[in-house]
């Protein structure tokens, strides 16, 4: 079993930044296929970012160019930078990953974009 704690949401006005954290209860190295997904009221949650133990990264067209997802190994922690965020970037935040053929999930974090 692993627990995902998400941190750095916040109040932002638009054009602003913000940097999320996921931190695993195990060592990061043994957590796989994480990424990040946001929801919003009565909407389904939707993929935003992945990273795959190897470093390879993949977006959602919508952040493309905007946000940045890393494994920090050293910290053990998964990170997303988020840039240049928008009013429709408003949503709950949540962490994924996996361990041992399970997928665990963060409480979330609420990100607010708003002037």
């Amino acid at each position: 079993q692993v627990q995902l704690v998400e941190s750095g949401g916040g109040l932002v006005q638009p054009g602003g930044s913000l940097t999320l954290s996921c931190t695993p209860s195990r060592d990061i190295a043994v957590i796989r296929g994480m990424g990040w997904y946001r929801q919003t009221p009565g909407k389904q949650r939707e993929w935003v970012a992945s990273v795959v133990s190897g470093g390879a990264t993949a977006y959602a067209d919508s952040v493309k160019g905007r946000f940045t997802i890393w494994r920090d190994n050293a910290n053990s922690r998964l990170t997303l930078q988020m840039n240049s965020l928008e009013p429709e970037d408003t949503a709950v935040y949540y962490c994924k990953g996996g361990y041992r053929g399970r997928a665990y999930w963060g409480q979330g974090t609420q990100v607010t974009v708003s002037s």
